[in-house]
């Protein structure tokens, strides 16, 4: 069963700039990560001018692997702020993360805190990170929960679909969790496109109806991405 944030728990906006994840953060982030992403492998990066210039937008990518993030934030044209779990948030690792605009969300509970900081992003303008399927799988989009679709209906932002392809294609011998050093990985950027149907109706049945509306879109741009970049679907 899905399960939707309540009305009204999140609907307050975050007016203290304090308490959203920091857009200068977030840039410098960017920038680390262009230097680590073409750096330690060869990105091919397609379509990046699809993504609208300015206001807010949601960044909807497949999840097969860690890299997956850490590369759609070093490829993309704007600086993001993806929602990660909180168990990534050890450490340097995740001072580095809160440093860089990152927000942490527990997956456990409906995290009122995480929900916020991400709407205040989208209020802000910004551009907001969310793997629809919520953990790292086949990468296939076949089962997405249903975060994606309220924050998007709850906002009106655009998701702009986003397809890693190479990630976890083969491992690399120095570092057996990463792939190849040098390899190829394809970041392909689809055409944004609405989630709700016009209505502004946050009712589940429309929740419902946008994780569909979603999830078709995002299904249909992996399978351009995968002919346009002549890889093979995941598995095969």
């Amino acid at each position: 069963m899905r399960r939707h944030p309540r009305r009204g728990e999140a609907g307050r906006k975050v007016s203290e700039p304090s308490q959203l994840p920091s857009e200068r953060g977030a840039e410098i982030g960017r920038r680390i990560g262009v230097g680590l992403m073409y750096g330690l492998w060869r990105p091919r990066v397609l379509g990046a001018w699809k993504v609208p210039a300015s206001g807010p937008v949601i960044f909807a990518p497949n999840h097969s692997h860690n890299l997956d993030g850490p590369m759609v934030i070093g490829v993309a044209p704007r600086a993001s702020h993806f929602l990660v779990k909180k168990e990534a948030f050890v450490g340097p690792v995740g001072t580095f993360m809160v440093r860089t605009g990152q927000i942490a969300v527990d997956r456990a509970s409906t995290d009122r805190t995480a929900i916020a900081r991400a709407l205040g992003v989208l209020e802000n303008g910004g551009v907001l990170g969310i793997f629809p399927e919520g953990t790292r799988g086949e990468g296939d989009f076949a089962s997405l929960r249903a975060g994606l679709a309220y924050f998007a209906v709850r906002s009106g932002a655009p998701i702009v679909p986003v397809a890693v392809l190479g990630s976890a294609e083969r491992r690399g011998r120095l570092i057996k969790g990463l792939p190849p050093l040098r390899s190829r990985v394809d970041v392909v950027f689809g055409d944004p496109f609405e989630a709700g149907d016009g209505s502004g109706r946050r009712t589940r049945k429309a929740l419902d109806e946008a994780t569909e509306r979603i999830q078709k879109n995002l299904a249909a741009h992996l399978d351009h991405a995968r002919r346009l970049t002549g890889r093979p679907p995941t598995g095969a």
